[in-house]
């Protein structure tokens, strides 16, 4: 986010009002917003030239948010405000409706933080100012109307905030107790969980990867502050957040459709919003039927599930936003779904196979930690009398243990969990005796794996070992890690 001056002047010329520095239309538009809503306002409006400038003149503005210091600054200039408040040390934010009342803007919650750290206090729509409050030590001017402006740099009052509203009762998340059978798939499910793994289930249609995937947000560990404001702000950049209860209290789960853009997944379009891969940070991107995603709108996946921030380029400007998030990919081994079934005969030849599993590339693959299978069920695992296996609560608690095991190992790193461990790092905190690297560097030899799965399986062993509340890591861990890269073998090469 930059700062942006906004100085209104007016003199000699042909009435009406020019915009300069780079503004997009709905800036160009404020003219006329600005013009009805003080006229509307009972406020004088000047007959004469007014020029706007938006400072820095080489940065691209966006959005409505300059209308309310538009109108301050008109308000100065025809002597309606002598300025009793110190202008300098405030940040005014927010758009007009043409009766006066001031309506709310997008990325509240940037603007708040970035009022902080200037040491400001932030003028800004009523309906913001709950958002805005997530920020602490931040003084903040709500507003509803055009004389509610006037009145508090008149050195009046202005509304009292709103009182902070009682969150609703989030919806329940399905439990895993609900899925028969697929211990296996549940417990590499609880180590992606455990460790902040990605993981790409492989079965064919009704095996249960769907139902499987959509209870994955159920088992992570409860937000922190810090997170949900990390979350939050995104949210609030992209319009998403409610104005009565803006904290975004959950992980959130995304699941975009296999027909998604490059654009609506990665981010960017005119406006530079954050995509899909932002609005799951922190939480769950879910693609299923993943080889129907477009191969170019897949590979932007790559530098993202590294880096764990996106970078979205312009001509002008640039936008940065925050993309950690969980990737639980599904998909069929073939076509028509039944390659390798028990129950039912695969119609493919081996030609579409080929060409339906070659529309992922090699490095997505190497960049999903996790590789497992999920088989169909015989009939009598879906009786109801079946065990079930662990439930969602169970399975939360190991991987709560497991993650505050791994936040006391990584102090004053930037690491949360071990699958954002990159580098000298893991070869620091994924130790192995000699005959577990033995086990290892035969393993990784017969299986073609490269540099990158060595050290994903390495992260494996190592949230295996966390989940056993065990420090050293052991030759079965290193071998349940280095099974989860099997798949590979079977359908891949």
């Amino acid at each position: 986010m930059h700062h942006v001056d906004v100085e209104v002047d007016t003199g000699r010329g042909l009435p009406g009002m020019v915009v300069v520095g780079l503004a997009d239309k709905a800036i160009m538009e404020s003219r006329d917003r600005v013009k009805t809503a003080m006229q509307n306002a009972e406020m004088p409006f000047p007959r004469s030239r007014i020029t706007v400038n938006l400072a820095p003149a080489d940065l691209r503005k966006e959005g409505p948010l300059y209308d309310l210091p538009v109108a301050l600054g008109i308000m100065i200039c025809t002597g309606l405000l002598d300025s009793r408040r110190d202008l300098a040390r405030h940040h005014v934010v927010g758009e007009l409706a043409l009766d006066g009342a001031v309506r709310p803007v997008h990325g509240a919650l940037t603007c708040a933080e970035f009022a902080r750290r200037a040491g400001s206090t932030l003028v800004l729509p009523f309906d913001n100012y709950l958002e805005a409050s997530l920020v602490e030590g931040l003084e903040i001017i709500p507003v509803r109307h055009l004389k509610d402006l006037l009145a508090y740099f008149s050195g009046g009052s202005t509304p009292p905030p709103p009182p902070p509203i009682e969150p609703d009762a989030p919806l329940p998340i399905p439990d895993f107790s609900e899925v028969k059978g697929q211990q296996q798939a549940k417990r590499a499910l609880m180590l992606a969980a455990g460790g902040g793994h990605n993981v790409l289930m492989v079965g064919p249609p009704g095996s249960g990867k769907s139902m499987l995937a959509e209870r994955m947000a159920g088992i992570l560990p409860e937000l922190g502050r810090e997170e949900a404001l990390e979350i939050t702000n995104v949210h609030s950049v992209a319009g998403l957040l409610r104005t009565s209860d803006p904290l975004v209290r959950r992980r959130p789960f995304r699941a975009p459709h296999h027909t998604i853009s490059d654009v609506a997944l990665i981010g960017g379009g005119a406006d530079a919003r954050p995509g899909e891969i932002s609005l799951a940070h922190r939480g769950v991107l879910f693609l299923d039927e993943l080889p129907e995603f477009k191969r170019g709108t897949l590979e932007v996946l790559r530098q993202p599930l590294e880096s764990g921030r996106v970078r979205i380029g312009r001509a002008r400007a640039s936008s940065d936003y925050p993309s950690r998030f969980l990737l639980v990919a599904a998909m069929n081994p073939c076509p028509c779904g039944y390659y390798g079934s028990r129950l039912k005969s695969c119609r493919c030849s081996a030609r579409q196979i080929e060409q339906y599993l070659g529309r992922l590339s090699g490095p997505l693959l190497d960049r999903i930690d996790l590789h497992i299978e999920v088989g169909e069920q015989p009939p009598e695992t879906l009786r109801r009398a079946a065990p079930a296996g662990m439930g969602s609560g169970e399975m939360r608690a190991r991987v709560a243990r497991a993650r505050e095991i791994q936040l006391r190992r990584y102090p004053g790193l930037p690491v949360l969990c071990n699958g954002e461990l990159r580098g000298p790092l893991v070869e620091r905190f994924c130790k192995l005796d000699a005959k577990s690297e033995e086990f290892l560097v035969n393993g990784m030899r017969e299986m073609g794996l490269s540099t990158r799965a060595y050290h994903k399986v390495l992260l494996i062993a190592r949230t295996i070992a966390d989940l056993e509340s065990r420090e050293d890591l052991k030759l079965d861990d290193v071998a349940e890690a280095l099974n989860y890269r099997s798949l590979d073998q079977k359908l891949f090469d």
